[in-house]
């Protein structure tokens, strides 16, 4: 009884956080129609509210900022928005700080979380899986010796929170995973392990399979 009581619980919980975690962003997303006056709402309009238009209207303004920020004339634009929020003395601040961080993952040209690492973690006798997210600033470079590495350290099961810690490139291992696999390794807190990569001699033919490459 308990075998299945489990084998039933590992079905239900992975599909009801999932379930849990759209139905809360979705119900986010939809909030934003709220800031539409009143009956010019979807639900004024239609006669029914149907969940999920929140997420089309958030799509769609995202393609089309990027659309129009995606030209010369865009760009100036944003510019001249972000030259005011600099003026503003606590939103310049925390919009630089965003903006900076935000350009530097989720750009195609950004090195950041590009490499899974191996550092020691949170003392020498212990190893832990890391992101390589760039190098120290020159400032920091100047006070050490040696060749050193900017790295995220997430906390696990939730890798959004962690710490930002430098270390010497010569004791950190590079990992033969993808970012992906390393962030389902660090989630599953070691459970879901990633595949083996087999070096190309070892690898199965693809002819015949059951020969090595």
């Amino acid at each position: 009884m308990k075998r299945y009581f489990v084998t039933g619980l590992l079905i239900w919980v992975p599909l009801g956080i999932t379930l849990w975690v759209v139905s809360t962003l979705v119900g986010a997303m939809d909030g934003i129609l709220l800031l539409l006056p009143e009956g010019s709402r979807p639900r004024d309009i239609l006669g029914v509210n149907i969940p999920g238009i929140g997420v089309i209207c958030v799509v769609l303004i995202v393609l089309s900022t990027g659309f129009l920020t995606a030209n010369i004339l865009g760009q100036r634009m944003v510019k001249f928005w972000e030259d005011i929020l600099a003026r503003i003395p606590v939103v310049k601040s925390i919009y630089g700080s965003v903006k900076q961080v935000s350009d530097t993952v989720l750009s195609d040209s950004g090195n950041a979380f590009r490499k899974a690492l191996l550092v020691r973690f949170p003392h020498n006798n212990a190893w832990t899986v890391a992101f390589l997210t760039g190098t120290p600033a020159d400032e920091i470079v100047l006070q050490l010796d040696g060749e050193h590495l900017s790295v995220y350290v997430p906390t696990t099961p939730n890798p959004t929170s962690g710490y930002f810690i430098v270390v010497k490139k010569s004791e950190t291992i590079e990992l033969d995973m993808s970012v992906d696999e390393a962030l389902k390794y660090v989630i599953s807190m070691g459970v879901v392990s990633p595949t083996p990569r087999l070096p190309a001699l070892l690898r199965p033919d693809p002819v015949n399979p059951n020969l090595p490459g």
